[in-house]
């Protein structure tokens, strides 16, 4: 998952929601104690190449970094570190960031936590968040275009293909993406047809 674009100022976008909890994981604000488990997870060339805004290498400096932007909700959307509900472990990252077209979700799992289906979850969490706690009508998404896994991630949450295009990966450089977008009403038709 990348986010496209710089964080951009919307106080309708505030999302003032300091904890969410689903079937296995709770999504909480980050803090000092997950500096070692971050860095230990996102110095991994194979999850910087998927992002835009993430360096490697990736070492404590980048962590308080992003503990400090993480702790700044004045830009509109959300930070959370995810974590496994049952024992407290640190697996990844995810938010709804500000951008100029709006919110988009982002989220990223370190590697010896794949395919156990956290990033779907914490995903979910979050489209569900993104609907309830703000007066948007779309939320965006993109993957690159080489990532399969990411792309599953979007499509499980019911987002819809909306193109390609160009993005600066600051470890990658200058490569392409897919684009999606999910509507209020087609949240809405999904929220309803999980409950029959």
């Amino acid at each position: 998952m990348v986010a496209e674009s710089e964080d951009y100022e919307d106080e309708s976008l505030i999302i003032d929601c300091p904890v969410l909890v689903t079937e296995r994981l709770l999504l909480r604000v980050p803090h000092e104690e997950d500096i070692a488990e971050l860095v230990s997870l996102a110095n991994n060339p194979r999850i910087a190449e998927m992002l835009s805004r993430m360096p490697h290498p990736y070492g404590e400096t980048e962590a308080r970094s992003f503990l400090s932007m993480a702790s700044l909700s004045r830009h509109g959307g959300s930070a959370y570190a995810v974590t496994l509900a049952e024992t407290g472990a640190f697996v990844g990252c995810a938010g709804l960031n500000a951008t100029e077209r709006g919110l988009e979700l982002g989220y990223w799992v370190g590697e010896p936590y794949w395919r156990r289906g956290y990033a779907t979850e914490a995903a979910h969490a979050l489209v569900d968040l993104a609907f309830r706690a703000t007066n948007i009508n779309v939320l965006h998404a993109s993957c690159r275009v080489i990532n399969p896994a990411s792309r599953r991630v979007i499509h499980k949450c019911g987002f819809q293909y909306a193109g390609q295009g160009m993005l600066n990966s600051l470890v990658a450089g200058k490569v392409p993406v897919e684009r999606y977008r999910l509507d209020r009403k087609t949240w809405v038709s999904l929220r309803t047809w999980a409950r029959l």
